[in-house]
């Protein structure tokens, strides 16, 4: 399959979409030239190897405290954040997400942190652009924020001072919390996670970031791969382990596509270490997507695309004879492994909250409204999953009240924070 649809001689139209008539892929190759000439060296570390930063040098002592004492941790998950076009949709997802805390609730329940899966900051990750991308929708955003680096943090124009990812390595790899300039009135200081490529370590589980940097499908060399098979290798086993990245290993929409690329960067380390992560978690394409890949004996391992942070351009997923996918489908059997697609969202912008607990992974991801919509609509709940990542099986939403069921029959569904609503799973109590 070529790039474009071309004419005469040099002629060049426009760029095909990733969807082939009769096929429906969910992830493509993009080729090595294209990984080639577009990608990036990479900045010094400002931390040293291994690259772990540790929730608890972070939050403070009360909050993990009662993260411990509840065996919960919560947190939002989003990417494609920045609002250079348009600053309405990223500003009613910050607020959308503001009101997942509830001052009445405490620690484990309300979100600890926010996740970010790349492109932080369009379109060349300038300095001067974080400000108003950054630091001033996150203004009343009560927790720390963390991030792996996207294709627009790290792709400097060649005719710019600024190195690649000179912004993002301010204000998310600073060796100290300073208050930086772009901050401007924000209160907030700078990250001070150790590397472009690092590790959050929590009590409940860890995330394994990687730098997938500029190429389209992403590019991923040494040392980093070796540096990735290390932590497969050598953290913990008696928690789920998260990897994540920008560019997603499988995708359905239309834009983009997944990148066949990425799948072999995991799926090699994951062989070289004796272990795959629990859970893959991405960004790049502008929407919401639950993926799961299915192996021959039955185990899962979800695969979540969370795009639509902000960045006013959403991606749609592919239709089937001109109609909206109906959801589960199957997108691929290939090598003894079944690729399901089971819920998306793509014509909003929205968040993911997920809880951890030993046993469980629990998601519920919200809309917010569209700039036309009236605001008080608020957050509208339109898929919740539950992962018993031990097992490696997605269990069905149930109110039966039967074995498996979150909630029983007896049990009010609870409210939890206020517009937050989410069933609470049993393993959490």
């Amino acid at each position: 399959m070529t790039d474009n649809y071309a004419g005469a001689g040099k002629q060049v139209f426009g760029r095909r979409r990733p969807i082939l008539q009769g096929h429906f892929p969910v992830a493509l190759d993009a080729g090595d030239e294209h990984r080639d000439t577009r990608f990036r060296d990479l900045p010094a570390p400002t931390g040293s190897d291994p690259f772990r930063l540790d929730l608890a040098s972070v939050l403070g002592e009360t909050e993990m405290a009662a993260i411990r004492d509840k065996k919960r941790l919560t947190f939002h998950l989003n990417g494609d954040m920045g609002g250079i076009k348009d600053a309405v949709p990223q500003e009613l997802v910050a607020k959308g997400m503001e009101k997942s805390f509830d001052p009445m609730a405490d620690a484990s329940v309300n979100p600890s942190f926010l996740y970010i899966t790349g492109d932080c900051v369009y379109f060349n990750g300038e300095v001067e652009q974080y400000y108003s991308q950054f630091y001033e929708p996150y203004e009343f955003y009560p927790r720390p924020i963390f991030a792996v680096a996207g294709n627009h943090d790290g792709e400097n124009l060649h005719t710019d001072d600024e190195s690649s990812l000179k912004g993002f390595m301010r204000n998310f790899c600073a060796p100290e919390p300073v208050h930086l300039p772009e901050a401007m009135d924000s209160h907030r200081t700078a990250m001070t996670q150790p590397n472009v490529y690092w590790t959050l370590t929590t009590p409940l589980f860890n995330i394994v970031g990687l730098y997938s940097n500029v190429p389209e499908g992403g590019a991923i060399r040494s040392p980093q791969t070796e540096w990735y098979i290390n932590e497969l290798k050598n953290l913990p086993r008696d928690i789920p382990l998260f990897t994540s990245l920008h560019h997603p290993p499988y995708s359905a929409d239309d834009h983009h596509s997944g990148s066949a690329h990425m799948i072999k960067v995991l799926d090699d380390a994951a062989q070289a270490a004796g272990r795959a992560p629990d859970m893959v978690l991405a960004g790049h394409v502008h929407n919401y997507q639950r993926i799961s890949r299915t192996d021959g004996a039955g185990n899962v391992t979800p695969y979540l695309v969370t795009g639509a942070g902000g960045y006013h351009n959403l991606h749609h997923v592919q239709k089937v004879n001109h109609q909206a996918m109906i959801t589960p489908t199957v997108m691929d059997r290939a090598n003894d492994q079944i690729i399901t697609l089971h819920s998306y969202m793509d014509d909003h912008h929205g968040f993911l909250v997920m809880s951890v607990t030993p046993d469980m992974i629990v998601g519920d991801y919200y809309q917010v409204p569209r700039p036309q919509e009236p605001y008080s609509k608020g957050n509208q709940l339109v898929d919740h999953w539950e992962f018993d990542w031990k097992s490696k099986r997605w269990l069905t939403n149930d109110l039966s009240g039967t074995a498996g069921s979150s909630i029983e029959p007896s049990e009010p569904l609870p409210l939890v924070p206020s517009g937050h609503h989410h069933r609470q799973s049993r393993s959490a109590a």
